[in-house]
């Protein structure tokens, strides 16, 4: 590893060879391509929205990969987008990346074909739809956003743009979660009865972080070098405090995100959505049980202990670190998240550490040549790439994000409104016309900042 960087050796000698003669003809690449056209050189000229923890993980994951080259980076705290240039620009050999304070400014440049969006989550529709309008395609982080009708619209223009859309949740570009889904879709549980899907909550990681509970309410002066109002953006308008804009007020402050509930609820969901071959619906009824801080910063659902029921009767339990733990250790090893199908001849369970079975047979299982066999990217960054180049829809597609958005945001409305929720998948609205319904669907649309609209 090098040093500086933190990136491989290896691929920084092969683009100190070369980098600098291709830097010279104008970074070789997919630009002036219309969405439609495969790119001639092969390679992908990238831009990272959000230079944060996350943006650079996922600099890391890229960069690696022969078709992906970085030229632009931005983010509202100057120290960060200035940090990552260098080095990137370190690891090409070149003055090759710049680094920006407002991403419209690098949406605007031709020689961009694809961003990746790492920030806050209020800001990840407004940037996907900018970008597609800009004939960009994008890798968005999840959740989706903070709202479903902003969501529907980015939907609209993803469609008439032709846009590639990645959404990050990895975990189906690994072989052990493919593996758990293709048995349980293909029968090798027998009917798939039941669901357990379960993540971290908000109280289950200020120790791991070392961070202070629920966050600090006081104001604090702006740092020095950051763009607080950017930073904001649609969100509204609230007061700097030390905690606010940082990975844990951008993860729970619901201004700005729906919490874990989404943001790493997102993952557990998409595979049981996967499994269940439900990518382009989701449950119709929702109801228990959820927990709201009472002081702090911190206002996302701190606890939640859900059961969402899809139509054809399958029960899926969405559950917080702290319920889960005594349900999940009855029948398997712990680990803060996963996902359980239960069919009637069997179970597995998958998460990021291992692959769990009722009967380790099931997991020595070799898929007939008939079977439902998932797709096998080499990575999840790979997949993206090959789809810009090729014009292919990729492995987390834009409406499997949708879908597993719907289900943290209808979770988060019935704990908040302390109600069961009815849904049509196929009309995507909430079903009845009372008052309550009506109050339910109010909170599918949020009304962002002036002057960022949808």
């Amino acid at each position: 590893m090098d040093q500086t960087t933190g990136f491989p050796i290896s691929r920084r000698r092969f683009v100190q060879g070369v980098v600098g003669g291709v830097a010279a003809m104008g970074m070789l690449g997919t630009a002036g391509r219309t969405h439609g056209e495969t790119a001639p050189s092969g390679r992908v000229n990238l831009a990272l929205l959000g230079c944060g923890g996350r943006g650079v993980s996922l600099v890391q994951e890229f960069i690696h990969l022969e078709e992906a080259q970085f030229l632009a980076v931005c983010d509202c705290f100057q120290d960060r987008r200035e940090k990552l240039r260098d080095d990137l620009n370190t690891f090409y050999g070149g003055e090759v990346v710049q680094a920006y304070a407002d991403y419209r400014e690098i949406l605007a440049r031709e020689d961009i074909d694809a961003v990746i969006v790492a920030t806050p989550d209020h800001w990840h529709v407004h940037m996907a739809m900018d970008a597609a309008k800009q004939g960009k395609d994008m890798y968005v982080e999840k959740p989706l956003g903070v709202s479903m009708c902003w969501a529907w619209k980015l939907r609209k223009v993803i469609e008439r743009s032709g846009a590639v859309f990645q959404y990050g949740t990895q975990q189906r570009s690994t072989p052990i979660f493919r593996q758990a889904c293709e048995l349980a879709r293909n029968g090798y549980l027998g009917e798939i009865e039941r669901i357990d899907t379960w993540c971290p909550d908000i109280s289950s990681q200020f120790a791991h972080f070392h961070r202070p509970e629920f966050g600090c309410t006081e104001p604090a002066p702006i740092p020095e070098g950051f763009d607080y109002p950017m930073w904001l953006g649609p969100a509204p308008v609230t007061p700097y405090t030390r905690d606010r804009c940082t990975s844990f007020g951008a993860w729970h402050v619901y201004d700005n995100a729906l919490g874990f509930i989404a943001g790493w609820g997102a993952h557990p969901l998409d595979i049981a959505q996967w499994g269940l071959d439900m990518d382009h619906s989701g449950p119709v009824h929702y109801e228990g049980e959820g927990s709201i801080p009472e002081l702090g910063l911190y206002d996302g659902i701190d606890s939640w202990d859900m059961q969402c029921r899809y139509a054809n009767g399958v029960n899926m339990r969405f559950m917080g670190h702290r319920v889960a733990e005594p349900v999940v250790t009855a029948y398997r090893p712990w680990m803060d998240h996963g996902t359980t199908f239960f069919g009637s001849e069997g179970w597995v369970s998958v998460d990021r550490a291992g692959i769990h079975a009722s009967d380790d047979s099931l997991l020595e299982i070799t898929l007939k040549e008939d079977d439902v066999h998932l797709r096998a990217p080499q990575s999840h960054a790979h997949d993206f790439l090959h789809c810009v180049l090729n014009r292919e829809t990729p492995i987390s597609s834009f409406e499997a994000a949708l879908r597993s958005d719907t289900i943290c945001h209808l979770c988060d409305i019935a704990i908040r409104l302390d109600r069961s929720i009815d849904w049509d998948p196929e009309m995507e609205q909430i079903v009845g016309d009372s008052p309550e319904e009506h109050l339910a669907t109010l909170m599918l649309e949020r009304t962002p900042r002036a002057p960022w609209g949808i």
